[in-house]
Parts: C-alpha cells; structure tokens; sequence
C-alpha cells in the first residue's frame, strides 16, 4: 500500500515537472542552502520559528511605501530526511499595502488557523511582521514517524505572478480539515509538489532554502 502510495506521488511530481520549460530544473530541497529554524512541540503539533529577511531587498523595500500591495507568499513543505516526497505543507501569506492617508502600513497575514490582520508604523517594522514567521504549525505529529529526522524545504516569493499559485494557497490554507497534511487524496497535493519542483519565476524575487532536522 505504502508502495503504491509513493509510486503515485512519485509520478505526480514527475509528471508536472515535465511540463516545466526547459530552463526550470528540478531543485533538490535537501541541497538547499541551509538555515536555522527553532521548533517547539505543543500537544501533538510540531511548530516552527523562522526568518527570510533577506528575501526583501533595497528595491523591494521601497516599493512598499509606494501604496500598491505586496504580497509575501511562502510554502514550508515538511521532508523525511532522504525522501524527495513531503508529507505536509504550511503555507503563509503576507500582504501589505500602505495606507497613503493615515500613512500606515496595512498586513492582512493568512495561515494555518486562519487570517490576522495588523498594522505597522514603519517600513522596517512592516517587513519584520511579514518575514519573522513566529510558531507556525508545520505539522501533526501523529503523520510523523518516531525517530525519523524530518525537514522544512522552504520556497519564498515576492509578489508571484502567477494567480493560479496564490489561489492554490488561498484553498490549501481554508480547507475544511484544516491539516497540514498532504496526500494523494488532498486534489491539490499534485499542483504543490510541482511547484516546489519547478522555478517557475514568476515573482519580483524567490529564496528557497532547508532548515535543520527534527526527530520526533
């Protein structure tokens, strides 16, 4: 069974990479370059700590005051260690759009356990809110298997481009389960996957990196 279960993701992924353009190789999420993640267990859920400051650059950082939205769109997909196969993605969402009247800036976030709203005073305190993720459920740990050193491979974008992605995201994250978990009777697992498989470049910038492990 889980033979099978492998054997379709597997030709899942292979599939949608096949339809990628010649210049958008696979990427290998564990030979990401590696950053630094804090995870806390709390009752049965793995959470994660982690930054991309460095996703915003000079340019990017000024755009935000221009008072047109920028979205911050990232996807952590859980790996075992040696396994190209994820067994669940968290996803978040930052949008932020300064308001030119009240001179504010306006963060809409969206996640597992639904959508915040908030706002901030300066450029630098807005990005803080948008790329310092704090406690975000990555996982149950009941999908994870006992002395199996798992990964986040993360993938960062900067506005994307592509509405297809963002409204995949929007679904993953309102999904009546409300889980993290993915498989192959999750109807939107295939589109995911192939997503991490492919730089599809279509957003302003796009940083991808691996974390540490962790053994439940």
């Amino acid at each position: 069974m889980r033979g099978a279960l492998v054997l379709s993701l597997t030709l899942a992924v292979g599939l949608l990479a096949s339809s990628a353009a010649a210049d958008d190789p696979p990427v290998a999420a564990a030979k990401l370059p590696s950053r630094q993640a804090n995870y806390a267990w709390d009752h049965g859920l793995l959470r994660a700590s982690l930054s991309f400051r460095d996703v915003m650059d000079t340019s990017l950082a000024t755009k935000l005051s221009s008072g047109l939205p920028t979205v911050i769109a990232m996807r952590a997909y859980v790996f075992p260690e040696g396994s190209d196969v994820p067994v669940a993605l968290a996803v978040r969402t930052c949008k932020v759009t300064y308001d030119l009247w009240d001179e504010v800036y306006r963060i809409k976030i969206t996640g597992p356990g639904g959508d915040s709203d908030g706002a901030a005073i300066s450029t630098e305190a807005a990005i803080r809110k948008c790329t310092e993720v704090r406690d975000l459920i990555v996982v149950e740990k009941s999908q994870l298997t006992t002395g199996t050193p798992y990964y986040l491979g993360v993938i960062v974008d900067v506005n994307p481009i592509s509405p297809d992605m963002l409204n995949q995201m929007r679904q993953w994250v309102s999904r009546p389960t409300g889980s993290t978990n993915i498989g192959p009777s999750d109807q939107l697992f295939g589109s995911f996957v192939g997503l991490f498989v492919r730089n599809i470049g279509t957003s302003d910038r796009t940083l991808k990196f691996r974390t540490q492990s962790v053994v439940p």
